[in-house]
């Protein structure tokens, strides 16, 4: 994938860079596959703000993505690769021999009139989806089940590749796009190949008008707000925070400050945590 940087024609426009789309060969949705999306703005359904910064956009359809790739084992063709609104990777069209069509997450290299398969005796080579012990080891893998039959769940966003490191006693060891090592059943499913899209990380928006478009609304800094509105607000000028670490507007450490329950439950699959040395 490439990208086209503007001339600095507008101050808006400079520095700017968009994709070329280049990749794209389907330019409409497939109707069949697609429902109406609400928006919220980040609110409940009490109407408060659960959400910060959420409201307003353009309108998006959602694509019905198939991260089982269960409901056919015979070969399917790609008849597209489209845009998707919701989500930084490419999608591709499938049509199976029996005329259904399904969505799929499209790895890097595939592109319009190549087959895949969703089967155990499958090749691998990207966009074919087979149980993890089928995978060779050291093989670069997309959309990783965690439990066999609810679908993909890991490595779905543009540029990310997870590799297989290794397999015994019905587990394998998977190295993520964070560096976290985790345990997967050997009959969960994964796709072959890295996902498209790889350059989406390089891109410059450019302007503030088309972060609004996205639906995403202004961040303030606590600093310049009131006492009663956040814990880093008041003092005369710029003054610091006050605090021996940032915290969020409800007193909360931040900026390094580690979230994850310690008893969690899914601990024993994590082998090596993503920031471990």
């Amino acid at each position: 994938m490439a990208t086209i940087k503007y001339k600095p024609t507008t101050p808006a426009r400079r520095n700017m860079t968009v994709p070329s789309f280049e990749e794209i060969t389907k330019f409409t949705p497939e109707k069949s596959l697609i429902k109406i999306k609400k928006k919220h703005s980040g609110r409940n359904s009490y109407g408060r703000i659960t959400v910060r910064h959420k409201g307003g956009g353009n309108k998006k359809k959602y694509r019905i993505i198939d991260y089982r790739r269960n409901t056919n084992e015979g070969p399917a063709k790609v008849i597209g690769i489209e845009y998707d609104p919701n989500r930084t990777a490419y999608i591709a069209l499938l049509e199976y021999e029996d005329g259904t069509k399904s969505y799929i997450i499209a790895p890097l290299g595939l592109k319009d009139g190549d087959v895949v398969y969703s089967s155990a005796s499958a090749d691998i080579k990207p966009g074919n989806t087979l149980p993890i012990e089928n995978i060779p080891v050291g093989t670069f893998i997309n959309n990783i089940e965690l439990y066999p039959g609810k679908g993909g769940q890991l490595v779905r966003s543009a540029g990310c590749a997870a590799q297989l490191m290794a397999k015994e006693t019905g587990q394998a060891q998977v190295r993520l796009p964070s560096g976290e090592v985790r345990i997967v059943r050997l009959d969960c499913k994964a796709t072959i190949g890295q996902i498209g899209n790889i350059e989406h990380d390089t891109i410059k928006v450019g302007k503030a008008g088309k972060t609004r478009h996205r639906g995403i609304r202004p961040t303030v800094r606590g600093s310049v707000m009131n006492p009663c509105d956040h814990p880093h607000g008041g003092g005369e000028g710029r003054a610091p925070i006050g605090r021996p670490s940032p915290v969020t507007p409800w007193g909360k450490p931040t900026n390094g400050y580690k979230t994850r329950k310690k008893k969690s439950r899914t601990e024993k699959m994590i082998v090596k945590h993503r920031n471990s040395k």
